[in-house]
């Protein structure tokens, strides 16, 4: 598809789309994004998700699962995916789509989740964290959206940082070498705390640890033989989820340059060119799977189609790369 076109495609989006192409791929002035932005709270994916919240604060009645999961039927037999519904999927998604947090502090989201939301592993209280390296990463950075006093977990991370410089969900079952997805998710929830306070001398070095980690494999690659990890590091699929892939860490390694003012590192450009290998004949990418589970509504195509969310990403991620790389 003609460039004119392509941008038209992903223009016509729901509110939670369209501010971010307007900003980020066409350029329009900030007042002209900043009030497609401010429609996430009363049109699309984002009036239906407020719609949804419970008088507790919560969605679906639980903290990381819905109330009514059934912890030993088919919901949780391996490959049938976990619900994508409850609380901190969520916040995840209104955060990430950037709905301004003023609507659900108006709410009293912060102080219903403290009082009533516990955690499914030991019941311990929302804001304070479990022992999950993703879950306390998404539960820092939705506490200081939400203003909740989720700060303590930070120092959780320092102290949960493996040997190699990443992190492991699976450390809690004796795992001392870290994931690809653990650390990808590890570092948002630290980059989220340093873009709201500045950041510590300590959460700076455990950020430039766990990335020096995935730059050490070129974003995909095995440290020990050089070979792709797995399969899924350029099978990408919108919503991210908890899920890796080279498009999600050069998303992040993007916003991490754009806070710390830094220029992107060069170990970056193996995973950039799988990224720009995907890109279809008509600029559009596609998407490779559904994330299996129980959703409230899909938010994006099935596999197969050209995806406008993945295409999004994709363009904002080589325009940054290449307008930093082009000299």
């Amino acid at each position: 598809m003609a460039e004119q076109a392509l941008v038209a495609w992903l223009l016509d989006s729901d509110p939670a789309l369209r501010w971010q192409v307007e900003r980020d791929v066409v350029g329009a002035p900030p007042e002209v994004w900043r009030a497609t932005r401010a429609r996430i709270a009363t049109e699309g994916f984002g009036a239906r998700l407020l719609a949804l919240q419970d008088s507790d604060g919560q969605w679906a009645g639980g903290a990381f699962f819905p109330a009514d999961f059934d912890f030993h039927g088919p919901e949780a037999a391996e490959g049938a995916g976990q619900p994508w519904t409850a609380t901190t999927w969520t916040l995840n998604s209104l955060r990430e789509w950037g709905l301004d947090s003023a609507v659900l502090r108006a709410r009293g989201t912060a102080e219903l989740l403290a009082e009533n939301s516990r955690w499914e592993y030991e019941n311990l209280p929302y804001w304070g964290g479990e022992v999950d390296c993703c879950v306390n990463a998404w539960t820092v950075a939705n506490g200081l959206w939400l203003g909740a006093d989720s700060i303590g977990i930070v120092d959780w991370f320092l102290e949960h940082q493996l040997t190699d410089g990443g992190w492991n969900c699976e450390w809690v079952e004796g795992a001392t070498r870290s994931s690809f997805h653990s650390t990808l998710n590890s570092l948002r929830g630290l980059l989220a705390y340093d873009v709201e306070t500045g950041g510590t001398d300590e959460t700076r070095a455990a950020r430039r640890s766990g990335e020096e980690y995935l730059l050490r494999r070129g974003l995909f690659r095995r440290l020990s033989t050089g070979e792709a990890v797995a399969p899924w590091v350029d099978r990408f699929a919108y919503p991210f989820r908890w899920f890796y892939s080279v498009l999600s860490a050069t998303e992040y390694f993007r916003e991490a340059a754009l806070f710390d003012g830094a220029i992107p590192d060069p170990r970056l450009a193996e995973a950039i060119e799988r990224i720009r290998a995907a890109r279809q004949p008509d600029g559009t990418w596609l998407q490779a799977r559904r994330h299996p589970g129980r959703v409230w509504f899909e938010v994006d195509v099935p596999a197969g189609e050209p995806s406008k969310w993945l295409t999004l990403f994709a363009i904002r991620v080589l325009a940054w790369w290449d307008s930093a790389t082009s000299d």
